[in-house]
C-alpha cells in the first residue's frame, strides 16, 4: 500500500489526529532549549503514527467523546519517541525515516536524557487522565518494552536464537505497545475484561505482524521509501526471522553462512546473505507469519460494531502485510 493509501487509513480520524498533534506540540514545551530542539527534531520527522492512530479509532469504534483519547495518544506517541531516541543510540544508528538519527545530529548523551524527558513526561500527563487502570496499562507496557530491548541487546550476535525466543523479543519490544494502545481504547470505550482482551489480542497481533514486515523489509526495501540503510540489522548482528529460516532451512553452506555473519556482524557479508536470503524463500516464509499474525488480528474484531472506524482497523492489517515502508 502506497503512503497516499495509509493517509486514506487515516481520513475518518483526522481530525483527531491533528488535536493529537496540538497536544504534542504543546506537552513539549521545556524550559531547556536543548529538549525543545531534540524533541522536535524526532517527532518532526513524521512516520506512520500508527500506535496514536491505533487507539483512536478504537475509542471512535466504541463511541468515546471528550478528549481523553487525544492526550492519551499523544502520550503513546512519546512513549514510542522516547523507545526510538534509546533504541538509536544503543543500534548506532545515524539514519531514521531518511534523516540523521537524533543521536547522530545531537550526540548519544543528548539522545538519551531527551529519551527520557519524554518517558517522564508521558507518566505526567498520565496521571493527569487520572485513570488508574489506564496508568497500570502504561506503567507494565512501558516496563515490558524495556525486558525487550534487553532482551534482544542479549541476542545480538547470538546464532542459535530460536523462532519462539525472537517472537518473545518482537512482543515485548513492538507489539506490547500496540497492544496497550488498542486496550486503552477499549477501556474508555467501557468494553468489560473480554471485550478488553480481544482488542488487545488485536494490538499485540497488528503489532507483530508489522514488525515481521520490517524484518522483510531490511533485506528486500528501498531505502528511499524506507528511510533506513538496508542490512542494519545484519550489521548489527541481529538474528532476525529471515536469517533463522535460512538458517533452519537452508543448505549446510547457506546456513553456515548466516550463522558466521550473525556471529561477527558487519555488512561484508550482506550481499551473500541477501542471496541466500532470497533462495531460501525466507522473505515469503516471514510475509505468510505475518499475514497469520494480522489474520488473528482481524477476527479479535469482527465483533464490533459496523463503523468507518472499523473498517479502518480492518485494513490497517491488510497495510501491515502490504507495506513498503
Amino acid at each position: 500500500m502506497s503512503a497516499l493509501q495509509l493517509e486514506t487509513i487515516y481520513a475518518p480520524v483526522a481530525a483527531d489526529m491533528e488535536a493529537v498533534n496540538q497536544v504534542i506540540r504543546e506537552r513539549l514545551s521545556s524550559e531547556v532549549l536543548l529538549i525543545n530542539q531534540v524533541a522536535e527534531y524526532i517527532i518532526g520527522a513524521g512516520g506512520k503514527r500508527l500506535r496514536p492512530a491505533l487507539l483512536l479509532y478504537v475509542a471512535n469504534a466504541l463511541g468515546v467523546q471528550g478528549n481523553k483519547h487525544h492526550e492519551l495518544a499523544a502520550v503513546v506517541e512519546f512513549i514510542h519517541t522516547a523507545t526510538l531516541l534509546h533504541d538509536d543510540v544503543v543500534d548506532e544508528s545515524d539514519l531514521r525515516r531518511g534523516r540523521e538519527t537524533a543521536n547522530a545530529m545531537f550526540g548519544n548523551a543528548a539522545a538519551v536524557l531527551v529519551g527520557d524527558f519524554l518517558y517522564s513526561r508521558a507518566f505526567q500527563m498520565m496521571v493527569g487522565v487520572g485513570n488508574m487502570q489506564i496508568m497500570q496499562v502504561l506503567a507494565d507496557a512501558t516496563n515490558v518494552i524495556a525486558e525487550g530491548e534487553v532482551l534482544q541487546l542479549l541476542n545480538i550476535h547470538n546464532a542459535d536464537v530460536t523462532v519462539e525466543d525472537y517472537l518473545r523479543v518482537i512482543h515485548y519490544k513492538t507489539a506490547t505497545l500496540f497492544e496497550a494502545s488498542a486496550r486503552i481504547g477499549a477501556i474508555l470505550g467501557g468494553e468489560d475484561a473480554a471485550g478488553q482482551e480481544r482488542i488487545a489480542a488485536f494490538g499485540r497481533h497488528l503489532g507483530t505482524a508489522f514488525q515481521l514486515i520490517d524484518d522483510v523489509l531490511d533485506y528486500s526495501g528501498d531505502e528511499a521509501a524506507t528511510g533506513k540503510h538496508l542490512g542494519d540489522d545484519l550489521a548489527e548482528g541481529k538474528p532476525t526471522l529471515p536469517l533463522i529460516h535460512v538458517m533452519q532451512h537452508g543448505s549446510a553452506a547457506q546456513s553456515a553462512l548466516v550463522r558466521r555473519a550473525i556471529e561477527e556482524g558487519g555488512r561484508e557479508a550482506f550481499p551473500e546473505v541477501i542471496a541466500a536470503v532470497h533462495a531460501c524463500g525466507a522473505l515469503d516464509a516471514t510475509r505468510e507469519h505475518a499475514a497469520r499474525e494480522a489474520g488473528v488480528a482481524r477476527e479479535n474484531i469482527l465483533g464490533l460494531p459496523p463503523s468507518i472506524f472499523k473498517e479502518s482497523l480492518l485494513k490497517l492489517c491488510s497495510f501491515a502485510v502490504a507495506r513498503t515502508y
